[in-house]
């Protein structure tokens, strides 16, 4: 039995509308998934590469953060030892200026508590003297 000839049309066409198929739309579609897919992939990379950058500015950032805060924390502790031993200098300048002038008035109170003593001296003598000469005086008399 021969076949019948609408039998091998039916494969050459089928044949020929798979292989224009396969070049006019296989092959074009596959090439833009291939396409999408590598555009995706660059994309995903080029992402990845983003974060990992942003991760390098964040952490650096951080770090001058951290080195800043440590530069003024070291400043302000600089300044305050500054102001404390500036205090303790006043402290000390004023001790002594009080020291100063405590002594210098004991030493004045000293000396005008011994002229009162010796005026008192005095006029006790004088007094003495003259309470005698009355005494004696009015006996006298």
């Amino acid at each position: 039995m021969i076949p019948d000839l609408s039998v091998l049309w039916v494969i050459v066409f089928v044949l020929l509308l798979a292989t224009i198929l396969n070049q006019l739309l296989f092959k074009p579609l596959l090439r833009v998934m291939a396409a999408r897919e590598a555009a995706v992939a660059a994309a995903r990379q080029l992402a990845e590469r983003a974060a990992a950058q942003a991760r390098e500015a964040s952490d650096e950032f951080e770090a001058r953060t951290r080195e800043a805060r440590a530069d003024v924390y070291r400043q302000l502790d600089e300044a305050r030892r500054t102001a404390l031993e500036h205090r303790t200098e006043l402290l000390a300048e004023t001790r002594q200026q009080a020291d100063a002038s405590i002594a210098d008035a004991t030493a004045r109170l000293r000396a005008e508590a011994d002229e009162a003593r010796a005026r008192l001296d005095r006029d006790a003598d004088i007094l003495a003297t003259t309470i005698v000469e009355r005494v004696l005086g009015r006996h006298a008399s």
